[in-house]
């Protein structure tokens, strides 16, 4: 337990470093793009006077280390700052909208693991059949989709010609939910006031966006989940289970699948750094209101602090599921040492 403590402290540590170099990244390349914050506000027809006086107002005269170091002295003292077109705290807006996307990468997160993972198992069982083929085709098609495009394709289906899911939005215009907004997370807040029926209304809003997410992300798990399981099967300790008579499907899904895991895990963990980026996407196609939709609305502002807030929080949540990846190793395997 000890040499586990010790190594998440450690992998905290090293999280620092990551996000500095990754803000340093986006920093410099903000400011080295095309446009400006200034141009945004004002337009390309403002005097050059009034555009010095707004450069001078933002702090963006000054030259361009000055600003980064000026800006690396607000996030030791863990201040984002304020954003340069809308005068307000970085961390508004994205307290507000955080719990938006982890809600969507969540639920998405689950569906993953629903269809990739345990259609992979079932195809290794099967391997060698219609079956075991007609997954294998899914994993290849599935992850070739460009996630948009299946949103577009499940609100047509599903929102439009069978009117069974709503194609847009968190809740529908019915639920007020300023009556029961507390931890920002509508699923938790319609159970905390027990309020069934706005429960209901914001599980079918959120299925097809974690759904358009998480089918395209099961794909690679599929075949990785797949391919584990070939392995794991022809393990001596699975031919023994199998010649005590032990029944197939607690050997596949009890035995084999959780020895197949770690690698699937480590994938997990990889993994959710694409999820948190096809969010973006999805939510602009379910008009979802996220991270991913306040990321685009502000870059199309050149509004560079709440970009970089917003980089921030992406760099923080990756680096957090990473770690917990790395304390399920030990929890699923015992033989994993730290």
């Amino acid at each position: 337990m000890k040499q586990l403590l010790r190594y998440i402290l450690l992998r905290l540590l090293l999280t620092i470093p990551m996000i500095f170099i990754l803000l340093t990244i986006v920093f410099f390349v903000l400011r080295i793009m095309p446009g400006d914050p200034v141009s945004a506000m004002l337009g390309g027809h403002a005097p050059d006077k009034v555009i010095e006086q707004k450069k001078e107002e933002l702090g963006l005269n000054r030259p361009i280390v000055v600003q980064y170091f000026s800006y690396l002295w607000q996030i030791c003292q863990l201040d984002l700052g304020n954003s340069m077109i809308f005068k307000q705290s970085v961390m508004q807006p994205i307290k507000e909208k955080l719990p938006a996307t982890l809600e969507l990468s969540l639920c998405g997160m689950i569906i993953t693991i629903i269809f990739g993972v345990f259609l992979g198992a079932y195809a290794a069982d099967k391997r060698r059949t219609a079956r075991d083929y007609g997954i294998r085709l899914y994993g290849i098609v599935i992850y070739c989709i460009p996630v948009f495009w299946l949103g577009l394709m499940l609100q047509l289906f599903f929102g439009i010609w069978l009117n069974l899911f709503p194609i847009s939005g968190r809740t529908g215009p019915r639920i007020f939910v300023s009556m029961f907004e507390k931890t920002g997370f509508y699923l938790i807040d319609t159970l905390l006031v027990r309020d069934f029926a706005a429960f209901g209304d914001v599980l079918m809003h959120l299925a097809l966006p974690s759904l358009a997410l998480g089918l395209y992300l099961s794909g690679i798990f599929v075949r990785l989940t797949r391919a584990n399981m070939l392995d794991v099967l022809k393990a001596d300790y699975i031919v023994a289970a199998q010649a005590r008579g032990i029944p197939n499907t607690k050997i596949v899904y009890k035995h084999a699948l959780k020895n197949a895991l770690v690698p699937i895990l480590t994938m997990l963990g990889l993994q959710f750094a694409l999820l948190m980026a096809g969010a973006v996407l999805t939510e602009s196609t379910f008009s979802w209101p996220g991270m991913g939709r306040l990321l685009m609305e502000r870059i199309y502002a050149r509004d560079y602090p709440t970009i970089q807030g917003i980089i921030i929080m992406f760099a923080f949540f990756v680096a957090l599921a990473s770690l917990v990846v790395d304390v399920l190793y030990a929890l699923i395997d015992p033989r994993v040492r730290y």
